[in-house]
C-alpha cells in the first residue's frame, strides 16, 4: 500500500488539520491512521497546543514514540513525561512580553507544565481550556520566574491587522533569538530558535533513521510551512490560506470536509498512478 512517493512516516498537525473546527477527531481519520499503521508508515502528531492537551488523542489513535507540543519546545512520552524541552531566552522573553502588550494583545506563557494567564475572562481563554482539557493558572504578572521558564510565549487578538503587526515587530525584534509565527489567525507564538516544527520534522528523521525525502507532513498554518520545507512531501489543508499552499506539493480538502483522512488515501496510500 505505501509505494505511493516511498513515504515512511507522516506528521501532521493537530487543530485545523487532524481534528474539526469543533475539535472532533472523526472515525475516518482513526481509520486512516489505523490504515496507515497497517500499510507499515509511521504517524506522528506535532502541534502548538501542549503535550497534555493533546493527551485526548493519543488512544484513539493508539500513538506510539513521543509527541512534540509547543511547536517542538517540547517532547514528551505518552505518559507526558518531558524528555527534552527548550526554552527561550529569558530576556528575549520579556521583551516579547512587553511588545505583546504594549501593542494591544494579551498575553500568555506556556511553560513545561504550566499555562499561565493574566486574566481568566480574557478572549480565548475558556475556549482553550475547553480544546486542552485543562485549566490555566491565573498570575498577577509574569515574573522573571515565569519568564525563565517559558517555552512559549502566545499574543492573542481578535483584531487581524493588529495580531499581523505585532507578529512582524516581533519578528524584526527577536532578531534570531526566536522563532515567531501565527498558530491560529488569532494567535503568533514566541518559540525558542529550535522550538519549531521544522526541528521536528529533523529530530523525527534523526530518532527513527527516515531520511526527510520520505517524510509527508499535512498542516494549515503558518507555523506548518516550516515541517513543510524540511519535509519530502508536504500536504496543506483546503482550509490553509493561499501563501501556506503555495509552500505544499499537493492540496487537501478542508478540515471540515475530512481532508484529513481523504488526503491520507489520495496522496500517501493510494498507488502514484492513479492520483489524478
Amino acid at each position: 500500500m505505501n509505494a505511493q512517493r516511498g513515504i515512511r512516516l507522516l506528521l501532521a498537525d493537530v487543530d485545523g488539520t487532524l481534528v474539526t473546527d469543533d475539535k472532533v477527531l472523526t472515525e475516518a481519520a482513526i481509520a486512516a491512521v489505523r490504515d496507515l499503521r497497517r500499510a507499515g508508515i509511521t504517524f506522528a502528531i506535532t502541534s502548538s497546543r501542549p503535550p497534555r492537551g493533546m493527551k485526548m488523542l493519543f488512544e484513539p489513535l493508539a500513538l506510539r514514540g513521543v509527541v512534540a507540543g509547543l511547536n517542538g519546545g517540547v517532547y514528551a512520552n505518552l505518559d507526558l513525561s518531558v524528555i527534552r524541552s527548550q526554552k527561550i531566552d529569558p530576556v528575549t522573553a520579556k521583551m516579547a512580553v512587553n511588545l505583546i502588550l504594549g501593542m494591544g494583545l494579551d498575553a500568555w506563557i506556556y511553560t513545561e507544565a504550566e499555562w499561565l494567564i493574566r486574566d481568566k475572562s480574557a478572549p480565548h481563554v475558556a475556549r482553550e481550556a475547553w480544546i486542552l482539557k485543562f485549566d490555566a493558572k491565573t498570575v498577577a504578572s509574569f515574573t522573571d520566574a515565569h519568564l525563565a521558564q517559558a517555552v512559549k510565549v502566545v499574543g492573542i487578538s481578535d483584531e487581524i491587522k493588529r495580531i499581523a503587526a505585532c507578529e512582524s515587530a516581533l519578528q524584526n525584534s527577536v532578531d534570531g533569538r526566536a522563532s515567531v509565527a501565527r498558530s491560529q489567525a488569532y494567535y503568533v507564538d514566541v518559540t525558542a530558535p529550535q522550538a519549531n516544527k521544522g526541528a521536528v520534522v529533523a529530530t523525527l528523521s534523526k530518532s527513527l533513521n527516515i531520511p526527510p525525502e520520505q517524510i509527508a507532513t499535512i498542516g494549515d498554518m503558518p507555523t506548518d510551512v516550516l515541517m513543510f520545507r524540511q519535509s519530502g512531501f508536504p500536504i496543506a489543508m483546503g482550509n490553509a490560506s493561499d501563501a501556506v499552499k503555495a509552500q505544499a506539493s499537493a492540496v487537501a480538502d478542508s478540515n471540515e470536509n475530512e481532508g484529513f483522512a481523504n488526503a491520507v488515501r489520495k496522496f500517501i496510500l493510494q498507488p502514484i498512478e492513479d492520483v489524478k
